[in-house]
């Protein structure tokens, strides 16, 4: 499973942008997906997670201004980031997992308390100017 990473750059503090990944198959209809980040000099950590019931969860750092979504149909994976703030800047980061059956809290362990998750991209730059 290959996962490409689209849409970082650079914005000023309170714009927007959204985030790709295409994921080159899906293994299962059951999933976990998720974007990360990472600070220079910092271990990387979980941003949003998506699992394949719908459930989703953030970081409180990004509550109420990202939201994740994805579209089985088009094997993409989404983050719209809102309200930029400059440190937001980071390389972000998508990964996904595919698994028999997802049971509740999977995805929010796996993404935002572990971030230990299969299949990753490369990583995408993000940069918030103030």
């Amino acid at each position: 499973v290959q996962l490409v990473e689209l849409g970082g750059g650079s914005v000023q503090t309170g714009g927007s942008l959204r985030l790709s990944c295409a994921i080159s198959e899906y293994t299962s209809s059951s999933f976990c997906m998720g974007w990360f980040r990472q600070f220079p000099g910092k271990e990387r950590e979980g941003v949003a997670a998506i699992d394949s019931d719908g459930r989703r969860n953030y970081a409180d750092s990004v509550k109420g201004r990202f939201t994740i979504s994805q579209d089985s149909t088009k094997k993409t994976l989404y983050l719209q980031m809102d309200s930029l703030k400059p440190e937001d800047t980071a390389m972000y980061y998508c990964a996904a997992e595919f698994l028999a059956r997802v049971p509740g809290g999977y995805c929010y362990t796996a993404v935002l308390m572990r971030a230990d998750i299969d299949y990753w991209g490369q990583g995408t730059q993000v940069t918030v100017s103030s």
